[in-house]
């Protein structure tokens, strides 16, 4: 019974990990990560997979006239 009910606090944790990532929340403090291995490896492996996935492209700022494009275009449904 025990290990069942471990498989779905898992199963709870990791179907709202994208929810928790999102809001930028620290996992490593979470309870269910502090207690539980395999969430844990997992937690790690999505950390790694997204550090190489920011590193494939760098990170490139917009060109100021677009900032200003969009600007016009918000004024102009405003007006």
């Amino acid at each position: 019974m025990t290990e069942q009910f471990n498989k779905n606090d898992c199963a709870e944790f990791q179907s709202r990990l994208p929810e928790l990532i999102g809001a930028g929340e620290d996992l490593s403090r979470h309870a269910h990560i502090q207690s539980c291995e395999l969430c844990r490896a997992l937690l790690a492996d999505l950390e790694t997979i997204a550090e190489a996935a920011r590193q494939l492209l760098p990170a490139v700022e917009p060109p100021d006239e677009i900032w200003r494009h969009i600007e016009s275009a918000i004024q102009d449904k405003s007006s």
